[in-house]
């Protein structure tokens, strides 16, 4: 601490104040002086050790003398966290989905790694969490958080759908059929009982949905009957469905799933997790 002065023991500023108010000349405490000092001190350390001081009328500045680099502390981060996946990454490389599945730890693993590539690259259509993503026409991308699987919702399936990507195809029908047929059969689809219409069977729509409306695995199409809609599941929009179709063309409603494997954005590793992910997310 300071020593304690009385008036007129240590000089004066010179600044007086309403005849009496003066400030004294007083050194500031040690304490003070000396982290004042050690601050200037650090300051000039660090600007030596550190990258730090631009050279004038160039693009270079002062390395530091310590050679650190923000790359350079990223890639030493990035090397620990590469060695613990290490194990991990050797060990699914020749499984399967249905095998990384059955081991509990490394499905662990591959379910956290798999919510990052999720979230790159799936997220955009399926929604956050799979829980879809909709325009005005319906669902851009299908929910992938429930039990309804066009394509099949097994393991292999859902690996199969990421690698080769799916793209059914429903053929337009407004010169097909009359608009009077196209009503009754929105009608009858959107009540879930499609074929409580005989025009359900003459006008060839059980060759891809099924005698019972229930859909196919093999073409992708549509249950009609369980009230789980891709698209708009209004009359009106069922109506717009079958008169210009999916994937048929101008005016069609759009179901594409990219393959990824084509797009070559995933090694085999990263769809692998992608499937465990996504397979989970119905479970």
């Amino acid at each position: 601490m300071s020593d304690k002065h009385n008036a007129g023991d240590v000089p004066t500023t010179g600044h007086v104040w309403d005849g009496d108010l003066a400030d004294f000349a007083n050194q500031p405490p040690k304490w003070w002086m000396l982290g004042l000092t050690a601050s200037a001190i650090w300051c000039v350390v660090y600007f030596l050790y550190y990258p730090s001081i631009p050279v004038s009328n160039t693009q270079s500045f002062f390395k530091g003398i310590g050679g650190w680099t923000a790359i350079s502390e990223m890639e030493a981060d990035k090397s620990i966290v590469d060695e613990v996946r290490g194990k991990y990454e050797a060990k699914l490389k020749d499984m399967t989905p249905a095998a990384i599945l059955a081991d509990s730890e490394l499905t662990e693993y591959v379910t956290r790694s798999g919510k990052v590539l999720f979230g790159d690259n799936c997220a955009a259509c399926h929604g956050t969490n799979g829980v879809g993503a909709a325009d005005a026409q319906g669902l851009i991308a299908p929910k992938l958080n429930d039990d309804d699987w066009l394509f099949g919702g097994k393991i292999e399936d859902v690996h199969t759908s990421i690698v080769g990507g799916r793209q059914a195809v429903m053929v337009a029908h407004k010169e097909i059929l009359s608009a009077a047929e196209i009503d009754t059969l929105a009608n009858a689809i959107a009540a879930g009982t499609p074929t409580s219409t005989p025009l359900f069977a003459e006008k060839g729509c059980t060759a891809c949905h099924g005698a019972d409306g229930k859909g196919m695995q093999a073409l992708g199409s549509a249950n009609l009957t369980d009230g789980i809609w891709r698209f708009d599941g209004s009359v009106e929009g069922i109506k717009y469905t079958i008169e210009n179709g999916v994937n048929a063309g101008p005016g069609a409603r759009v179901a594409i799933m990219p393959s990824f494997q084509a797009a070559g954005k995933l090694s085999d590793a990263e769809m692998k997790k992608l499937a465990v992910y996504v397979y989970k997310f119905g479970k």
